[in-house]
Formats: structure tokens, sequence, C-alpha cells
């Protein structure tokens, strides 16, 4: 019996450069399409204090400033800040804003709101003398918040012409 031996094909090459180029654009393309989509949103910015307003903080006081927490209507809990800001200065304030922070048991920020507790909708604001009551409802806190009152810091100030 005689045994032929054929000739074998010629195993094709595989040529991977352009397969790694493939993949090496896709996974850029992918990294930033990510980074577009699930980048954080860029800070508001916010006014500050002017050097007048920094000046002016230690006429305002803050008193009889309590904390209770209460269910909603939609079985939520809405925590409420109350209190009262006194002008002890010598102007008229059309607005003040504070900062309320909250922060976690291992004294870490979990949430900086800022909210107005003088607002002037009428013609006058909070004038010399005047003591307001105040109150900052906040239905959305953060699960993390060590249940504590947070820091209160007067943030804004604006002045009656």
């Amino acid at each position: 019996m005689v045994t032929r031996f054929e000739k074998s094909k010629p195993i094709p090459t595989f040529n991977s450069v352009p397969l790694i180029i493939v993949l090496v654009l896709t996974v850029a393309l992918g990294a930033v399409i990510y980074f577009l989509m699930f980048r954080p949103a860029p800070e508001p910015t916010q006014i500050t204090l002017t050097p007048e307003a920094r000046g002016y903080v230690r006429n305002l006081k803050l008193s009889d400033v309590a904390m209770k927490a209460s269910e909603s209507y939609m079985k939520s809990t809405i925590v409420e800040i109350t209190g009262k800001i006194t002008n002890n200065g010598q102007r008229s304030l059309r607005l003040v804003e504070i900062n309320c922070i909250f922060y976690d048991p291992y004294n870490q920020v979990v949430l900086r709101e800022r909210v107005p507790i003088v607002r002037s909708k009428a013609a006058t604001g909070l004038t010399p003398g005047e003591t307001r009551s105040f109150r900052l409802p906040f239905d959305s806190l953060p699960q993390s918040w060590n249940q504590g009152m947070p820091q209160l810091v007067i943030a804004r100030i604006e002045f009656e012409n």
C-alpha cells in the first residue's frame, strides 16, 4: 500500500494590528463618553460676603434656633430649623442668606445648602433693631447625616440702598 502525502495548504496568517487599533479606539471613545456623561456638575458660582458685609456680620444675631422633624403627607421626613435673626446694626438689609452645613458621624460634610432667611418682598427687609423669625424646611437630607444640628454660617448680605 502506497501512502500519498499531499501537500498541506499554508495556514493563513492573521494580522492583529488592525484589531488592536479598533479595540484601543473603542475603549478610548467609551472612556470619553463615560466622562462626558458622568462628570460632576460644576459648582454654581455663588456670591460670597463682600468686605462690607463681612464687617457687618457681627451685627446679626441668630437666636432661639431649634430643629424638629415631622412626617409629611407623602410619608417622608421633613426636618425644620426655626429661629430668629436680629439686626443690631445701623443698616437695613434686603437679603441675608446662610449656609446650612450638615455632617455625618465622622464630621465629614454630607450636604451644604444655601438658603435665604431674610428676603425683601415688600419695601423693607430687615431694619435696624428688628427681629424676624425664620423657618428652613429640608426634605431630602442624606441618610448618612448624623441627625445633629447643622452649622449655620451667614453667607451673603445685601444692603438696602
